[in-house]
């Protein structure tokens, strides 16, 4: 545990496996990544969006659901092999693109979490063989 860092465990359900650790960066807006993601930059390109302009890489992607095309889970794998991908996903409630994206990119992926209290810049532990996301 980081010194001085509170920490909160939130139990969910398991998407796909892997535990990784890393800063949040979060929204209140779904994500298509089909269209709202530049797979090669990992920046957040969908108009108005409150993460416009902002990087997803190497972040733990905080949000409450996915939205948009099928097509999304390829970008998402397509961003696995740029080395634009996120570090891990956590959704409140996950949708099936963002779940099969997940699965294919191999991202580590948690969701029934309450997003709420999560904040952008936190330290995360996404464990997707517990179901679990640790803030510190």
């Amino acid at each position: 545990m980081r010194s001085g860092g509170y920490k909160m465990k939130l139990t969910g359900r398991k998407i796909y496996k892997g535990a990784v650790e890393g800063e949040a960066i979060v929204t209140n807006d779904g994500i298509s990544f089909y269209g709202g993601v530049d797979p090669d930059t990992g920046i957040v390109v969908e108009v108005g969006h409150e993460l416009e302009g902002q990087s997803i890489t190497g972040k733990v992607l905080v949000f409450p659901t996915g939205k948009g095309s099928t097509v999304g889970s390829y970008t998402m794998y397509r961003m696995k092999k740029n080395n634009t991908a996120p570090l891990a996903i956590v959704n409140k409630e996950i949708d099936t693109i963002i779940a099969v994206g997940c699965i294919i990119s191999e991202i580590p992926c948690v969701d029934k979490i309450n997003i709420d209290d999560i904040k952008t810049g936190q330290y995360l532990i996404v464990n997707g063989n517990e179901g679990s996301v640790e803030m510190r």
